[in-house]
């Protein structure tokens, strides 16, 4: 089958996106390819068709869980046999899907690099009829990628295991550096590459330098209608910002990590199916999710990098209409990003510190914890060793990241439970209580030994066999505790971590030194690019951001809050005039940036361009109330 007659049949398109086509035809002619598209460009196509129409299952790597069943979500219902390794899966539920990827004609197989290191995936990739390799955000192989992780490294294995299948490698955002560290570390032989432009024509890159981001923000939202991302630093900011747009008769909703499954998926289908026009996230939020018509991006604290910057502005516009991508930034942003992303970076110093308060928080003696799994309190373990908070996350991230642990990051209950009365105590307590009667029904035939020693219970397994929810099974045990039947214990826990190598102290740590010290620079040097950005009022915008990926835009985009501010203006919005009539009206007394806005018949970015360069000039100054005044 042709690639387009695919297209039409499972996505509904009857034409290709810029470069889509050839990157197809070149990976189904198995060539080893290297696709380097900005957000939107239609990566995961690129392997996807030419997976189905040669025979044989597609093995997809990938280190982002929520994209991966996303992905698999979408091919299953399009019913494209689909299965995604994810966390959570146990060692008899593994078995079955890697049986079911040999035996069973799948066409996509998901797993996480770290996953790629067990022994019986390993194993079983080895009997697979592996049609095509495809490596998704390729970048993390290089140590001079954006979120580098060792584990990459071992993709080569593939290549050993399947001689002569293809691969293709795709990103989103790499530097010139690291395309070619990427390209040698996986092997690709005689690769065809594939840059997209990263120059998006209809997007309009603004930075607006303020003291008053909540009267600029409204002043966008009313100017830009539509569907908008809102991106915060933190979940409680997340949460206060959208409480001040509704408050202020915006259709907003908030969107982090700490809401429950299902408030996520609401809040998503409201925003997806326009119920919703504003959401104010977490960066977490868009990475797989396909909404053309976002109007405007508008970052609300600054972003940690350019790279990170680009792939979240570039959710607007991907319909091609005008839309907007909008940095608000004042002069306190600047400590706070240093001091988010570059405070709390963790020394090597640091994660060894960390790395042996760990270890003897769970009593793991030298060289001894290999393979160990524990339930994990963050909250107390900082607490215990007083470490703060923030660097020690960042430290286990790390140690996660050189698999050195595996920290799952899951809410949950370790729950410890044994029937304390006999089956005819029970029987008649069911009889005065039937509401209690499917969470004990469900308990004794799930675990048979409950009446005579302690039993450990997967509390979520007990809450799917009784039909209630986790909360109200947790409160009828609570009860049954009460009533003297049963005796439980409920300790809750944040993660889980699996100790993946023996205890050695320094000796475990040494080998990643190194790549730590590597990364910790390039987090520094990401971050300046940012402030860089910010401050440079005298080159294009969209000219900054391919120059800082290698690209050349030819002539400035003449929209931007740089080309607006500098490009001659109207008689009557003159930079000379604006400025006078700034002045004039700060004769009287001083006035805020909002104030000026209102007074004044211009545009916002025009007025504030002119008061930075009256600042720059020495004529007016900031006073401690955040108000303009004549120096």
């Amino acid at each position: 089958m042709h690639p387009v007659e695919l297209l039409e049949r499972y996505w509904n398109h009857t034409s290709f996106r810029p470069l889509q086509e050839e990157i197809i035809t070149s990976v189904i002619e198995k060539n080893d390819v290297f696709v380097l598209l900005p957000t939107g460009g239609g990566k995961s196509l690129c392997f996807q068709i030419p997976a189905l129409i040669h025979e044989g299952i597609c093995i997809v790597i990938s280190p982002l869980i929520a994209l991966m069943k996303d992905q698999v979500n979408t091919l299953k219902q399009k019913g494209i046999k689909s299965i995604a390794l994810t966390s959570g899966i146990s060692y008899a539920e593994l078995d079955t899907l890697l049986d079911n990827c040999i035996y069973s004609n799948y066409k996509f197989l998901y797993l996480s690099p770290e996953r790629l290191q067990q022994p019986i995936v390993q194993e079983r990739i080895q009997q697979m009829n592996v049609s095509l390799i495809a490596v998704d955000e390729a970048h993390c192989i290089s140590q001079w990628g954006n979120d580098f992780r060792p584990a990459y490294a071992q993709i080569g294995q593939l290549r050993q295991w399947h001689p002569h299948v293809n691969v293709i490698a795709l990103t989103a955002t790499a530097k010139t550096e690291v395309i070619e560290d990427t390209i040698n570390a996986l092997d690709l032989l005689d690769p065809k590459v594939f840059k997209g432009s990263f120059y998006r024509a209809n997007v309009c890159f603004s930075v607006i330098k303020t003291n008053d981001k909540l009267f600029h923000l409204e002043q966008l939202l009313n100017t830009y209608k539509g569907s908008s991302i809102i991106y915060v630093r933190n979940r409680k900011g997340t949460e206060e910002l959208q409480n001040y747009l509704s408050g202020k008769g915006f259709s907003a909703a908030a969107y982090h990590g700490g809401i429950t499954n299902k408030d996520k998926q609401d809040r998503l289908n409201d925003w997806l199916n326009e119920r919703v026009s504003i959401m104010v996230a977490t960066t977490a939020f868009g990475m797989g999710i396909d909404k053309a018509n976002v109007s405007s991006v508008i970052h609300y604290h600054l972003p940690e990098s350019l790279e990170s910057y680009y792939q979240e502005a570039g959710r607007a516009g991907r319909n091609g209409a005008d839309a907007q991508a909008v940095i608000l930034t004042k002069k306190t942003d600047e400590d706070q990003l240093k001091q988010q992303f570059l405070g709390s970076l963790p020394s090597v110093a640091d994660i060894k510190l960390i790395y042996n308060k760990l270890c003897n928080y769970f009593q793991i003696s030298y060289g001894e914890g290999h393979q160990t799994v524990h339930q994990f309190n963050f909250k107390d373990f900082c607490k215990t060793y007083k470490l703060p908070a923030t660097k020690t996350y960042n430290a286990l991230l790390v140690l996660d990241r050189n698999s050195i642990i595996s920290l799952n990051q899951r809410f949950s209950y370790r729950t410890s439970i044994q029937f304390i009365c006999s089956n005819e105590e029970v029987f008649k307590y069911t009889e005065k209580h039937p509401n209690a009667e499917p969470a004990i029904k469900s308990l004794l035939r799930t675990y048979g030994g409950i009446f005579d020693f302690e039993t450990k219970v997967n509390l979520e397994l007990v809450a799917s066999k009784a039909n209630m929810d986790e909360k109200t099974l947790i409160a009828q045990l609570k009860t049954l505790q009460r009533d003297e039947l049963i005796t439980v214990e409920l300790r809750n826990t944040d993660a889980e971590i699996t100790f993946l190598k023996p205890r050695e102290d320094e000796h475990t740590i040494n080998p990643i030194a190194k790549i730590v010290e590597q990364q910790n620079q390039l987090k520094h040097d990401q971050a300046n690019a940012v402030l860089d950005y910010i401050h440079n009022d005298t080159q294009c915008r969209s000219a900054q951001i391919l120059s800082y990926f290698g690209e050349t835009l030819k002539d400035d985009c003449g929209k931007c809050s740089v080309c607006l501010g500098t490009k001659p203006q109207n008689t009557s919005h003159s930079a000379s005039i604006i400025q006078q009539q700034i002045i004039d009206l700060l004769r009287d007394k001083s006035l805020t940036s909002r104030q000026l806005v209102e007074a004044l018949d211009c545009t916002t970015t025009e007025v504030m361009h002119n008061l930075t360069q009256l600042l720059e000039s020495e004529h007016i100054i900031l006073n401690a109330t955040n108000s303009y005044q004549l120096k």
